[in-house]
């Protein structure tokens, strides 16, 4: 198992915009000085559940200047909200500054503000998704692209900057509980991006990933990645504590930006509604239960990756958070340098 760090903004108050960017781009040079695999950042919009990064291009693009080996991995960009064009010059652009790090994640959006600001239909969702990665796949891989979908129609045109990497930079797609997204995404041959919870049927969505990848023939091997908090102190309560306030925000965070799922239903979404509803139950502790937190000594977190992986895995990366809820960048290098030290090695 690789690791890395991602950032999903959820503060309010705790530090300013830019005092958060100057934290994150620290720890982004010193994950990379450290040996880790990967940067990971979001795209969502006007709450401070993510809300920091509406273009998680533009945050890679800084970190791309201050690490030198590290991917850098949008998780994930929202077709829904981004022309195709305009994403795949951006994609271009990201790969080049970056020498060829990027790594691209798509997701279909979940939010309901978000649909409504941007006057999108969320029972459009899957369509204009599914139509996106299409018009981008292709803007990437070949020149001279002409396209007409139900969405989106252009005559012939090359998308510029042409990716650094051919014929396009890995692309990856975010999946909760839908069994079609994880078969789609093995079908189309990308790596899948996922979150602890309902540990049965996210090992069942896994394997269907897994055999759609190798029925379709793709080379190499199905990628997965797993998203969880991680809070590392050499005094195991000290971490607890930490860890505690700090994933209680980011989780109440959520629950305030998703609020909207009370009064939606779409046939995009089937049972959307209830799983938002079950994320108001969920606390620190269950998130350690469920795999969704690691949190303690080195040899502690070791083990809780470990037992997750061996539960729900193999995993190939984890995509840690390590600064939930304005968490202060001391204790996050902290735990990033002992991850780094006593963790890492065990798990690669």
């Amino acid at each position: 198992m690789q690791a890395g760090i991602q950032f999903f903004s959820a503060i309010e108050g705790e530090q300013s915009e830019s005092e958060y960017f100057a934290d994150c781009l620290d720890l982004v040079e010193l994950v990379d000085r450290l040996g880790f695999d990967h940067v990971r950042t979001v795209e969502h919009y006007f709450r401070p559940y993510g809300g920091l990064t509406p273009n998680p291009i533009v945050f890679l693009a800084a970190a791309a200047q201050r690490s030198k080996q590290i991917r850098l991995i949008t998780g994930a960009v929202l077709p829904v909200f981004n022309h195709p064009l305009k994403l795949a010059g951006e994609i271009g652009m990201l790969d080049a500054i970056s020498g060829g790090r990027a790594e691209i994640g798509f997701a279909r959006a979940f939010l309901p503000h978000e649909f409504l600001r941007f006057g999108r239909s969320m029972d459009e969702s899957r369509a204009r998704f599914d139509e996106g990665l299409d018009a981008v796949t292709q803007l990437l891989e070949s020149e001279g692209v002409a396209f007409a979908g139900k969405f989106h129609e252009w005559p012939e045109t090359t998308s510029l900057p042409r990716p650094t990497q051919r014929s396009r930079p890995p692309f990856w797609i975010a999946a909760a509980s839908a069994r079609e997204t994880f078969i789609n995404a093995g079908t189309l041959g990308h790596g899948i991006m996922v979150i602890p919870g309902g540990t049965e049927a996210l090992v069942a969505n896994i394997a269907e990933y897994r055999e759609a990848f190798r029925s379709a023939g793709h080379e190499g091997n199905p990628r997965v990645m797993v998203a969880v908090h991680m809070v590392c102190n050499t005094d195991a309560k000290v971490a607890r504590a930490t860890a505690e306030e700090a994933i209680e925000k980011y989780l109440s965070r959520m629950v305030a930006a998703s609020s909207e799922w009370q009064d939606t239903l779409s046939k995009d979404y089937p049972g959307y509604d209830k799983m938002i509803t079950a994320m108001a139950d969920e606390t620190f502790e269950s998130q350690l239960e469920s795999g969704g937190a690691w949190v303690g000594t080195p040899d502690e977190v070791y083990e809780q990756a470990r037992s997750f992986n061996e539960l729900a895995g193999p995993f190939d990366t984890a995509s840690m958070q390590v600064n939930p809820g304005g968490l202060d960048v001391n204790i996050a290098k902290t735990s990033v340098e002992l991850f780094a030290a006593h963790v890492l090695p065990r798990l690669q």
